[in-house]
């Protein structure tokens, strides 16, 4: 979703959709409660409200947000408020006050059950950055209470957090620059987090990257539904093949190899903020998912992102991992991590690269499969094709498996 930065570029004000747009988190509540004297009963009809084509009952809903606005200490006047992007999550409004620009957001508690914890999480995230250097993290705006957030009388949790300007993201990369950037962002990630003890985290999306266990989903469906076409066997053929490498991290993770550290869990190239006039990254946002996990999920993952240049719907192309963009990135990376990071983290970071397409993959599969009931889709069979072109980005992967390793090495030992 994008918003106008002070000198009319646009930036993004993410919410947390998960690798692609869920299709049940398009079921925009319109039944809001009330809130204050109002009521939020037509939100969804706001979300796609914008100045020129505004509802009849536009300044009746507006009123109801300044409402909340108010319950944040924000200490200025409201000013214009308006829905900020396209965003399938969570509600999102930008917010001009006489004291600076806010992004206000209603978190969606089908997609996140347990809101609060992902409040704790970005406080102790927050009050952890402001004492770092090197990547910015939005701050939360406190309640008049306190808290960093506004529960209203029916039971929904508001959180207000600073615009960043002049900011912008990306939807694909022009050059080895960016990608450089892109690993300087996740390592300054990693490196500021990298004395969070894990356990002060608690967990906001259970089960997220446990990649056996949508394998074994995977394989309850296969049983109950036979596969009615070639592009399913194909898909299914080629998971068969790779059904070892599955568990490989959490092997490693159980054995010792590898430790629990705080990662952000969608590190995506739309999930970093660069300087609209500089170029530099300035932030990681999306940060609903930081919780404890594996920093070969979150390298893996934005690697995924960022070296399939043709995107996750390639179809009638040949998918290939950028092996230029890849290796910018890891050098970026490792720049920042290569101080802190165990051997068992740097071995298995090639198995993160490899894992997350494959995750990826299964996922878009078990969503065809189950008829499409997760990530959005604009026709049937799109979710196949998704999957096959994750598959083929995996393929390809192993076909570059000793340059990625040399990759990783160079980078690592100083090189690159």
């Amino acid at each position: 979703m994008t918003q106008e930065t002070a000198n009319g570029s646009r930036q993004v004000a993410k919410t947390p959709r998960k690798t692609d747009e869920p299709l049940h988190s398009a079921n925009r509540s319109t039944g809001h409660g009330p809130v204050a004297d109002g009521a939020l009963d037509h939100l969804g009809a706001l979300a796609s409200w914008r100045e020129s084509d505004a509802p009849q009952d536009a300044p009746t809903l507006l009123a109801d947000l300044r409402a909340i606005v108010a319950g944040f200490a924000v200490g200025a006047e409201t000013c214009p408020i308006a829905p900020l992007g396209r965003g399938l999550i969570n509600e999102t409004f930008a917010v001009t006050t006489s004291a600076g620009r806010y992004v206000l957001q209603c978190v969606n508690q089908r997609v996140f059950p347990d809101p609060e914890q992902i409040m704790a999480n970005l406080a102790v995230l927050g009050a952890h950055a402001a004492e770092q250097a090197g990547l910015r993290v939005p701050a939360l705006i406190p309640a008049r209470d306190g808290r960093p957030f506004l529960r209203t009388p029916a039971g929904e949790l508001w959180r207000l957090m600073e615009f960043i300007p002049d900011a912008v993201t990306l939807d694909r990369l022009a050059g080895v620059e960016q990608a450089r950037q892109v690993g300087l962002a996740l390592g300054r990630f990693h490196r500021l987090t990298r004395d969070l003890e894990p356990t002060r985290l608690g967990v906001t999306l259970p089960g997220f990257h446990r990649t056996p266990d949508y394998l074994a989903r995977h394989l309850e469906l296969r049983a109950e539904l036979p596969p009615r076409d070639g592009g399913e066997s194909d898909c299914m053929a080629f998971i068969d093949a790779r059904v070892g490498m599955v568990g490989v991290l959490e092997q490693a993770l159980a054995a010792g190899l590898i430790p629990l550290r705080i990662t952000h869990g969608d590190p995506k190239l739309d999930n970093i903020l660069f300087h609209a006039a500089a170029g530099h990254a300035l932030a990681l946002i999306d940060l609903d998912t930081v919780q404890p996990g594996l920093i070969q999920h979150d390298l893996g993952d934005c690697l995924r992102s960022c070296c399939n240049r043709l995107g996750e719907s390639a179809e009638g192309q040949r998918v290939y991992f950028d092996l230029a963009f890849c290796n910018a990135i890891l050098t970026a990376y490792a720049q920042e991590t290569r101080d802190f990071l165990g051997r068992g983290e740097v071995a298995t970071i090639y198995d993160g690269i490899r894992l997350m397409p494959f995750e990826l993959g299964l996922r878009f599969l078990n969503d065809h499969l189950e008829g499409d009931r997760y990530f959005r889709v604009t026709h049937r069979g799109q979710n196949l094709l998704k999957a096959s072109v994750q598959f083929a980005l995996v393929a390809d992967i192993e076909a570059r498996e000793s340059d990625i390793r040399t990759l990783i090495d160079l980078a690592y030992q100083g090189g690159g």
